[in-house]
């Protein structure tokens, strides 16, 4: 590859508008939940119903942050703890129908900005984009978005976790 640190800028800057977008999908919901706590309502979207100590491997924090994390979303209704049917001694969390919704509209917020700003590129350079932002995810090991309206995981993070 050519010059690592162009590459390196061009991607950390593109991360400062895909940043703003993701802040931006959440002002319908702000008042209720952090740009953390929706990405726990991401995580269980993705991966079910898990226990406190999968949510906290899954968000990369301990698992005293993920129950305040949690706590504060079963406050807002978007989450609910129930005990696991296969060990009773097990509490699981999983989203509540209004969580579910919650990630679906802010998805599509996102969804729709990021299509507006795809649309003010030539189509050559989108079709560079697509190519560019493959190689890119694919390096990273990230599963690829399903489109608009397909797949289980509107934000494109499939469930691979032994859950």
């Amino acid at each position: 590859m050519g010059d690592v640190d162009a590459v390196t800028r061009a991607v950390l800057t593109a991360s400062r508008v895909l940043v703003g977008v993701s802040a931006r999908s959440l002002t319908a919901v702000e008042d209720k939940i952090t740009l953390p706590q929706f990405r726990l309502l991401v995580v269980l979207s993705a991966h079910g119903a898990s226990n406190l100590s999968t949510v906290a491997e899954l968000l990369g924090v301990n698992p005293s942050t993920a129950m305040r994390m949690i706590d504060r979303l079963i406050g807002v209704g978007f989450a609910d703890r129930r005990a696991n049917p296969d060990n009773r001694r097990e509490t699981m969390i999983q989203l509540t129908e209004d969580g579910r919704r919650t990630v679906e509209e802010v998805t599509a917020r996102r969804r729709q900005e990021v299509s507006a700003i795809v649309g003010r590129m030539a189509p050559a350079q989108g079709a560079a984009l697509v190519e560019a932002l493959t190689a890119f995810t694919e390096a990273a090991g990230e599963p690829t978005v399903p489109p608009a309206g397909q797949g289980a995981y509107p934000l494109g993070w499939a469930d691979t976790s032994p859950l």
